[in-house]
């Protein structure tokens, strides 16, 4: 069974470790088999492809995918890094809210 993964797509996160720390962008994709997160914009690597009838050939940048413990969610109220957690509303719905600033995520 796969971990849970409290970062989903389109949220902002920062880089914590690596080569590109403290580098933030939006979360493209969420690989949640493997833990691993798609960022734009970090951990850019080149890629040689040879030119086929609908692409030419090239080096092409592109992402690569981050393992999830090496991001962390941006907190809106401070732009830092923060924590996720769970809560629920007066209405019933569970919702993240970040540790920081008690500010809730998901609208």
């Amino acid at each position: 069974m796969a971990p849970k993964i409290k970062i989903r797509k389109g949220d902002n996160v920062i880089v914590t470790t690596g080569k590109d720390s403290g580098k933030t962008g939006e979360v493209l994709v969420v690989y949640p088999n493997t833990s691993r997160v798609l960022v734009r914009g970090v951990n850019v690597v080149k890629r040689h492809t040879k030119p086929s009838q609908t692409t030419t050939g090239g080096i092409m940048e592109r992402e690569a995918s981050i393992h999830v413990s090496n991001v962390a969610h941006i907190d809106p109220k401070t732009n830092k890094a923060s924590k996720v957690g769970y809560r629920f509303l007066e209405d019933g719905r569970k919702v993240r809210f970040a540790r920081i600033s008690g500010e809730v995520i998901d609208a």
